[in-house]
């Protein structure tokens, strides 16, 4: 199934690939006709103002060709001088083009009729006027080179598709407007980071100095209450509240650990080991801070993989190593579960994605008997 819907994608982008380069060849005779006349350029008088806008309009019809068949192209603005430049090297790739399906065609051409000849029987109309028929031999002597012609020509047309929209990103100056989208992009996506884990120390804070205190306070009540007048149902409900503050400060500690801020990674993953209901043994290895965003990813996932593990897999022991690189941190949770942990399964896929939001890696290696290993491999800053 995977494999019909892949080779059906493939085959979609190189007929759409082969329907630019064929608009891109008919495109190229104009830029031709253009290039004969750029020399008036040169020429003092009124013939300079429209050769300029001509290109300028050319240029807009090749972009918007490769938009329509490639997708977004980014371009910085359109000068008549860079239009020039582009246009005098575009027709080149456009004849090319042009002669790539030609080749194809006749190639595609040549090897039906011979075929068909060959199957009915009959004279093989390139050569009808001798006396050769197209007989086994003949077919055996040029399927190889034929099936070598038709398939270089197939890959030509991807190549020139490419090569194409190679030339318009160089030509065009969209190198450097596109670091300069995709350094704007980074930035923004670290600020949406930021504001998030914002968002969660005030909702941690909210429930730290405002719903837990009240069921605190609620809990010492009905305890003075019973201490003074006794009662099963008291005593029900004093637990019932210290239950409640218990699952309060579980929720608190899933949105954010307000002790990141204060005592740092090593002594939250420290406390995360002494909570584990599986033994857990810790290495830490990093001498130094890390950025707030990062050390909130390696909390979550040391925190959900031990989670998992003692949910699903029933280890004996999870090992928990963080260890710095040259320019990544790399986190190892490892447990001798049984293993055949699902990569895309809700935990392992949520864990997935909060790496990949700080340009990180992440990989589950779980073979069946195990042992199952997590692995986070996250950039330094």
């Amino acid at each position: 199934m995977h494999q019909d819907l892949r080779a059906r994608a493939m085959l979609t982008r190189w007929l759409w690939a082969a329907v630019s380069v064929l608009f891109g060849a008919g495109t190229a005779l104009a830029e031709f006709g253009f290039l004969l006349l750029t020399p008036l350029i040169a020429l003092p008088g009124p013939q300079r103002e429209p050769l300029s806008r001509l290109a300028v309009r050319l240029t807009e019809v090749e972009l918007r060709r490769i938009t329509r068949f490639h997708g977004p192209l980014y371009v910085d603005a359109l000068s008549p001088q860079r239009c020039r430049r582009y246009l005098a090297l575009r027709w080149l790739v456009g004849g090319l083009g042009f002669g790539v399906l030609l080749m194809l065609v006749l190639c595609v051409t040549t090897a039906g009729s011979m075929l068909s000849a060959w199957a009915l029987g009959g004279d093989w109309g390139l050569i009808e006027n001798s006396n050769q028929r197209v007989d086994t031999s003949l077919v055996a002597l040029t399927v190889a080179p034929g099936t070598m012609l038709i398939f270089v020509s197939i890959v030509g047309v991807s190549g020139v598709s490419t090569l194409d929209h190679w030339l318009a990103t160089q030509a065009l100056g969209s190198g450097d407007l596109m670091h300069r989208r995709i350094l704007e992009l980074t930035s923004t996506r670290a600020e949406v980071i930021e504001a998030i884990n914002d968002e969660r120390r005030r909702i941690e804070r909210d429930l730290h100095d405002g719903v837990q205190q009240r069921l605190v306070a609620l809990g010492m009540l009905v305890g003075r209450a019973r201490r003074a007048t006794g009662g099963a149902v008291l005593e029900q409900a004093q637990s019932m509240v210290q239950e409640a503050i218990g699952e309060l400060r579980e929720v608190a500690l899933r949105i954010y650990p307000s002790a990141l801020d204060s005592s740092g990674l090593q002594a939250v993953l420290e406390s995360l080991a002494q909570r584990s209901s599986v033994p857990v043994r810790l290495s830490f290895g990093l001498a130094s801070r890390l950025p707030s965003a990062l050390e909130t990813v390696i909390y979550f996932v040391v925190s959900e993989a031990l989670t998992n593990a003692a949910k699903h897999a029933d280890p004996t022991l999870i090992e928990v190593t963080v260890t710095p690189g040259e320019d990544r941190i790399r986190v190892v949770i490892t447990d001798d579960g049984p293993g055949g942990a699902d990569p895309t399964g809700t935990g392992l896929s949520g864990l997935a994605s909060r790496v990949a939001a700080v340009d990180g890696r992440f990989l589950v290696h779980s073979p069946p008997g195990g042992p199952t290993s997590l692995e986070a491999s996250l950039p330094c800053a």
